[in-house]
């Protein structure tokens, strides 16, 4: 049997989506900057792809850009926002666990003159809003903020860090990273006060290597990318067809049926969190209720390395994750979100995520606990010797 557990890293294309994707490379694939009929049926797809995306957020056509995925839709919101908006400020807030594609553009900003504040996290990976509240100043120009935590599975407040934001200042721009949130959860940014939101379609079960930014038409913004002047001039680069319209496919499927999925990934959490309690020794990070995800577990099994336990788990068709899926290697270096939780060095070193889709089955899941059920007796007693 196979249990693929590691849906947070990416997903696997629904048929719905594998069609029109082939629909649009092989039949329907011209450029839709050309004049002619084959042009005007892909510009057809883009257009109805940002309306069907527009919809699910409850926006306007005209504020998605289609990316190259989160990373892109990340870099573009906070350099292109900072640069746009520098003269009004230079100071910029996120928190201590954001992904890299976050941090990593944050700390450019920093080299460029920019002063930026990392929020610490509790020992379930949420935020205080009173810290936030006291490191807003004058000087603040934009918060960039994860919806859910895509290690421990943690929500964020995000509605209640827009109230305060734009109490202190309502020019003060709100970026949220909604990679894990977009697909499993309600993400309406105008009732949210979210000026900008990143999402990536490999996470909805739709095409790698595309994703978009939602931009609120009153953001003032930079263009990150420059050349043929593609979606109104914001960025530039002939258009992805084939990925934009699988993207679009994939969030329609995901709203249409997003009560049903969200009872049945509830479900299964539930079943994992309660096989995961009556382990010995196993300690879970993750928590019930609304305050996480409901497709997100991380656990650690002391005794055992991740690293062990990953392979072992693969050896028997079980694929999991030991933290983010973009800035792991092949040692599986310690999570520096797990670090933030100030968790002792057995934990960080033995920590894994099982993360599950819509598609995932309650089968997969009992497969998954029997054998961990089986494997950790053995592993640590080897692991002693």
């Amino acid at each position: 049997m196979e249990a693929y557990l590691d849906n947070s890293a990416t997903t696997r294309c629904t048929e719905a989506v594998r069609e029109v994707v082939v629909r649009t490379m092989m039949e329907d694939y011209g450029n839709p900057s050309s004049k002619h009929m084959k042009g005007v049926e892909a510009e057809r797809y883009l257009r109805e792809a940002r309306e069907t995306i527009a919809k699910t957020l409850k926006v306007h056509e005209k504020e998605i850009y289609f990316t190259s995925g989160a990373t892109e839709s990340n870099n573009w919101a906070l350099i292109g926002a900072a640069m746009a908006n520098q003269r009004a400020g230079k100071h910029l807030i996120t928190t201590a666990v954001e992904h890299a594609a976050v941090l990593l553009p944050l700390h450019y900003l920093e080299e460029q003159g920019f002063r930026v504040t990392y929020l610490p996290v509790d020992e379930r990976g949420h935020i205080s809003l009173k810290d936030l509240e006291e490191a807003l100043d004058d000087d603040t120009i934009l918060v960039s903020m994860m919806y859910v935590n895509n290690e421990v599975g943690a929500i964020e407040p995000v509605a209640e860090a827009a109230k305060l934001i734009k109490k202190r200042n309502p020019k003060i721009l709100f970026h949220v990273d909604g990679v894990q949130a977009y697909g499993k959860l309600p993400v309406y940014p105008k009732k949210l006060e979210i000026d900008m939101l990143s999402v990536s379609a490999h996470k909805i079960h739709g095409p790698k290597g595309i994703g978009f930014l939602y931009i609120n038409d009153k953001v003032k913004i930079h263009p990150l990318l420059l050349g043929g002047g593609q979606q109104k001039g914001m960025r530039s680069g002939t258009d992805n067809v084939p990925g934009a319209a699988g993207m679009a496919q994939a969030a329609k499927e995901a709203y249409e049926h997003l009560e049903e999925h969200t009872a049945h990934l509830l479900k299964l959490k539930a079943t994992m969190m309660e096989g995961l309690a009556k382990l010995p020794s196993v300690v879970i990070h993750s928590e019930e209720g609304s305050k996480s995800a409901p497709h997100i577990v991380s656990a650690a099994f002391p005794g055992v390395r991740s690293e062990v336990l990953l392979h072992a788990l693969e050896e028997r068709g079980i694929y999991v994750s030991a933290g983010s899926a973009c800035s792991s290697n092949k040692k599986l270096p310690v999570s520096a979100v797990l670090k933030e939780l100030h968790l002792r060095q057995e934990l960080l070193e033995s920590t894994l995520r099982f993360s599950f889709s819509a598609y995932t089955t309650e089968e997969e899941i009992t497969y998954c606990l029997a054998t961990l059920n089986e494997l950790l007796p053995v592993l640590r007693r080897y692991a002693r010797h």
